[in-house]
């Protein structure tokens, strides 16, 4: 009885809009526009940082939430690398406008993002199951958006202080990009098995 409540329990979850991971991808997307603002408008690099930092912290918090307290939802699956996306997308591109990180790191980046984006965009057209994103995956992201907010640091920072933060930033960044590059590779076969089980239920 106790374990037919649980996986009710966990159906209801999976069905729910309304779950504390989603309202924090929300937020995180919500808080896009104010990092642009922040670096191009007001040219306040260090607090572009300092939210770009946070907003990537976040996204091990609402993936820690969601697993700790079984509210993993369906629109979750969908809505938080949707909005890791959407924040890397945005961020680098102002960060090239800004001239803050170097354009060949940036630009790899961009591609590989906007590579699986687009991939995403043509299988979900196809109509095949939204793909979860893999261990691996996940791990060269939270990598790269520590990244990025390094770069910043050191941007607006002089002397010896930006010269740490920019080794820093290479340290992480380098091993980062190469396993993001190799992670995109794997959601090859994970694409084709998710085309494969939507013709076959159109049989």
């Amino acid at each position: 009885m106790e374990e037919n409540f649980d996986s009710a329990e966990d159906e209801n979850w999976r069905s729910n809009i309304y779950t504390i991971p989603n309202f924090i991808s929300v937020g995180r997307l919500g808080a896009v526009p104010v990092f642009v603002w922040l670096l191009l408008g007001e040219e306040r690099r260090l607090a572009a940082a300092i939210l770009l930092g946070t907003l990537g912290a976040t996204d091990w918090v609402d993936g820690w939430v969601a697993r700790k307290f079984n509210q993993v939802s369906e629109l979750g699956k969908i809505l938080d690398p949707t909005a890791d996306r959407i924040m890397f997308l945005v961020a680098i591109f102002s960060m090239l406008i800004d001239g803050s990180v170097p354009i060949w790191f940036g630009v790899l980046t961009l591609i590989r993002e906007s590579v699986v984006a687009i991939a995403a965009l043509i299988l979900a057209g196809l109509g095949a199951k939204a793909l979860q994103v893999t261990w691996l995956g996940k791990t060269s992201s939270f990598g790269l958006m520590f990244v990025f907010p390094l770069y910043l640091l050191s941007a607006a920072t002089t002397g010896i202080q930006s010269g740490i933060y920019e080794i820093l930033a290479y340290c992480i960044g380098v091993p980062s990009l190469i396993l993001h590059y190799y992670a995109a590779f794997g959601y090859i076969p994970l694409a084709r098995n998710a085309l494969n089980l939507h013709r076959e239920s159109l049989e």
